[in-house]
Formats: C-alpha cells, structure tokens, sequence
C-alpha cells in the first residue's frame, strides 16, 4: 500500500512536470502583445504552452494565477497598490518601489515578478501638437499653466476625473484647478477615443487622457505631458511567474529578462500601434518583433 502511494505521487509528479505551461492575458492590445511574447519566448526554449490570451480584465486573470489555472502572465507593478490596498503609499510612484513592493508582497502567495520593461504605461495626459508647439508644452507644470490660462479643454473617463489618483492627484502637485465644465467626461475608459478627441478637436478638445505606451500616440500628433513630480502610480509591465512554475523551468527568468528590458516606452507603442491602429493579430506582431531581435544580433 505505502509502495503504491509512493509510485502514484511520483507519476503525479510527472505529469505536474510535464504539463503545458498556460500563459494567459488580459484582453487589451498590449496585454494580448505581450502574452503572445512571452508564449513565444517560452516555446523557443522548447517548452510546451498552451495560450488564453485575452483571457478578461486584471481581476479574472490574477485569480487565475493565483489558483493555479494559469502559470504566468503580463501584469502591471502599479496595479500591485490595488491588490494590497495601499494606493496612498509613495513607493508606488517610483519604478523601483512599485517594483519592489509588489514583488515582496506577492512572494508571500507563491508568485514571482520577473524583470518589467522600462516602459510606464500610467494615466498622462496628451495635447494637440500644434497646441502644444505654439505654447511650448512639454510638462504637467506647463500644462498646469496652461489651464489657468483658459487654454485647455479635456477629453477623460469618469474614472480619471473621480479618482484621487489620476486627474486630482495632478490637480494637487502641479496647484492647478480643470474646470470640469472643460472636461468632456465619457463612461468608459477607452484611450482611442480619448487621443483621438484630442487629435481631431472633436467638440473643442485639444488634450486627452491617454496611457503612456498607447499605440495611438504613435499614429497621432500629440505631445505627452511629461510627470517630473511623479503625480501617478507606475505602471511597467513585467511578467508574473507561479513560483513552483519558475522552479520547474528556471530558464524562463534570463529568457524573459532579455525581453523585457528590451521593451522601452517607444517600443511599446510602436508595436502597440502595429495592433491596435493597424490591425496586425497581437501574435503576428510579437513574432516579427522576436525574429526582428534575433537577426540584430
């Protein structure tokens, strides 16, 4: 009886060794990017994956992971602040306290943050180039100057508006006040529709919210406010690894660190715009970024 519990947990042990690696992300273009990636990435070190990209928002896809329905996925470090509850804390709003913050937090759960991309996709703001040419701005602190000026008028979700953390935590760094009767305010969070508003001047907008890796930023004339006072929580994305998964397969880690650091902010949207503005399948985009890698070295 003990032998044939003992040869049973062994074969269990096998096939837990053996199995696919599910790789999962959400459904937005860069997530679905990214996914594709590391997929990628991890069949070329001969590894078996079974994909469930676009798999749904942050909510489904990290209690997926931390089930153990998923092995691993892209997730962002500010994201870490609304998972422990502590938006508040100012570690958020540097990339390597964002960083290290959620990777010690979530090593209690069994997950593994592994290396995030120089890329910060936050809420920013982005104004209509001519606007922003023929008044010289370039920063919040400028854009600040701006709206007092009566120059600005905002495209943004409900959500950037009402937060503390988006519009009022710019408001209460750079001492300035939007007029809300400026504001175009839209139930949804779809930055598309925010830069395009900006871009086109669609009902008098000249700035729109927008993310900091949008693909769109790369396909409009738009010039994004640059956050010298670090008003916003960091958002880099990084993959995030079941421990025992990264125990198994520890060749992931250096695998997927050459790649991430490869992802800085204008690579991110220009791939994001080959998705998301030109229509390319995320999958395609990430295998041509992968063999484009290769062949540069």
């Amino acid at each position: 009886m003990v032998a044939f519990a003992l040869v049973d947990a062994s074969r269990r042990g096998a096939v837990a060794a053996d199995r696919p690696l599910v790789v999962a992300s959400k459904s937005d273009p860069e997530g679905a990017l990214t996914g594709a990636m590391i997929a990628l990435v991890l069949e070329g070190l001969g590894l078996t994956v079974k994909r469930r990209l676009g798999l749904g928002p942050t909510l489904i896809v990290r209690s997926a992971l931390l089930s153990g329905d998923v092995d691993v996925y892209p997730e962002y470090t500010g994201n870490g602040a609304y998972f422990t509850g502590t938006e508040t804390d100012p570690a958020w709003r540097t990339p390597e306290g964002a960083f290290s913050t959620i990777a010690r937090s979530d090593a209690a759960r069994g997950l593994v943050w592994l290396e995030r991309a120089p890329a910060n996709n936050t809420w920013l703001i982005a104004v209509r180039g001519d606007l922003a040419r023929r008044e010289g701005l370039a920063t919040m602190a400028d854009f600040a100057a701006a709206v007092r000026r009566g120059l600005i008028r905002l495209a943004a979700s409900t959500e950037f508006v009402e937060s503390p953390a988006a519009l009022p935590a710019y408001e209460a760094a750079y001492g300035f006040h939007m007029p809300r009767d400026r504001v175009i305010s839209l139930s949804g969070g779809d930055t598309a529709v925010t830069a395009r508003a900006a871009a086109q001047g669609i009902s008098g907008v000249d700035a729109g919210m927008v993310y900091g890796t949008d693909g769109a930023l790369s396909a409009l004339d738009l010039v994004v406010m640059a956050d010298p006072k670090n008003a916003q929580i960091v958002y880099e994305v990084a993959p995030v690894i079941r421990e025992a998964s990264l125990a198994r397969h520890p060749g992931i880690r250096p695998a997927l660190a050459d790649l991430f650091r490869s992802l800085d902010a204008a690579t991110l949207r220009r791939l994001n715009a080959a998705v998301a503005v030109e229509g390319e399948p995320a999958e395609a985009v990430a295998a041509r970024y992968l063999a484009d890698r290769r062949g540069g070295r």
